[in-house]
Order: structure tokens, then C-alpha cells, then sequence
């Protein structure tokens, strides 16, 4: 990190029954729990790239998780989406002090400690403001997103998220460029993402 700054990697981990639905044809209910808790352990671990990790919680079972892996968190009082789950855990950070956010899924199973390293690395380079996106394989989907400063774009999680984010910057002159990692790219949603999933590992 860059001298005097803080970098915060937030993890977003909802609560596990409410996990992977869409992989429902694929995955019963017990499957995609172990499923959800498995990927959100290799998400929290990887978070530690940063200088602090704070883990915003979708349950209680998702906190106890998260606490026991070493990580700070804040558990949301009701689940309203991936935005609001977001804007929940950047407004943590500015108040304890962040300079820098990364926004990370918890649905990523092949993202490593590495990973992140080389993007924060990556980001830790550029102007300010920078935000900085993880592109998802093949949906116009973003599965990591750094911003600095914290609030440099509003957020925009879910369908054609990648064109909504530089679409944001670009209108506000913030410098946005995009990082492509095989570690971070696939993300688990649909039965298909099983199958890249298999051919990955």
C-alpha cells in the first residue's frame, strides 16, 4: 500500500440458506450451503491482502464464520441486496479510517490471498480517484471492485454491472480500468458455472 494508506478489503458474505438459489437444479439445499460456507473461507483468507478485512454478514451463522477465520465484521440487520450490503460495509470502513475499499464476492472459489494482492498492487499505482473492476467470466458481472477514495462512484451490482460502473466513471472523470484474473473471474451462479468450475480445478 501506498505510505499513510489504509485499504480495506470488505468481503460480502450473505447468509448461507439464501446462498447460490440458481444452483438449485444443479445442487440441493445442504450442497449449496457447504458450497457458500467453502467459498466465503477462501474469500475471507484471501481479504488479508489488504490492510484490514471486514466481512459484512448476511446471518449470524455468516459472522461466526467469518469471526473465527480472524476477520472483523459488521452484520447487516436485514438482507436488501449486494449494494446495500456494500454501502453498509464502506461506510464501516471510511469510519474507521479507510482510504481505499475493495469490494470482494464470496462466491469466488478459486480466488487466492495472491490474487489479491496483485490487484491492490496493481491499484496502489494509479492516479486518484481509481476504481478499479474484476471483470466475471462471460455475464458483464463484476466480482471485485476497488475505489479510491472509498465513495469515487456509486454502486451498481448485479446484470451488465462492468458497463454501469465505467459508464459512472467515466461521466465523473474518474480514471477506470479493468483487471483481469483467472483467480477472480468465475464466480458461481448458475449450474454452468459447476462445470467451469470442474474444468478449472
Amino acid at each position: 500500500m501506498g505510505e499513510g494508506m489504509s485499504t480495506w478489503v470488505i468481503v460480502l458474505v450473505k447468509d448461507f440458506d439464501s446462498a447460490k438459489q440458481r444452483l438449485g437444479p444443479a445442487l440441493g439445499l445442504a450442497e449449496r450451503r457447504k458450497l457458500a460456507r467453502r467459498n466465503a473461507t477462501r474469500a475471507i483468507r484471501a481479504a488479508s491482502a489488504g490492510d484490514r478485512r471486514l466481512v459484512v454478514a448476511g446471518s449470524e451463522e455468516a459472522a461466526s464464520l467469518a469471526r473465527g477465520l480472524g476477520a472483523e465484521v459488521l452484520v447487516e440487520p436485514r438482507q436488501e441486496g449486494q449494494n446495500v450490503a456494500a454501502q453498509r460495509g464502506i461506510g464501516h470502513a471510511i469510519k474507521g479510517g479507510a482510504s481505499a475499499v475493495l469490494l470482494l464476492s464470496s462466491d469466488l472459489p478459486l480466488v487466492t490471498k495472491r490474487a489479491v494482492r496483485l490487484l491492490l498492487d496493481e491499484a496502489d499505482r494509479l492516479e486518484v480517484p481509481a476504481v478499479v473492476a474484476v471483470p466475471a467470466a462471460g455475464r458483464g458481472g463484476t466480482n471485485a471492485l476497488y475505489l479510491h477514495p472509498p465513495r469515487a462512484i456509486g454502486l451498481h451490482f448485479g446484470a451488465d454491472s462492468l458497463a454501469a460502473f465505467r459508464r459512472e466513471a467515466d461521466g465523473k472523470g474518474v480514471q477506470f480500468t479493468l483487471h483481469r484474473s483467472a483467480a477472480m473471474a468465475l464466480d458461481l451462479d448458475e449450474p454452468a458455472d459447476l462445470a467451469r468450475l470442474r474444468r478449472a480445478v
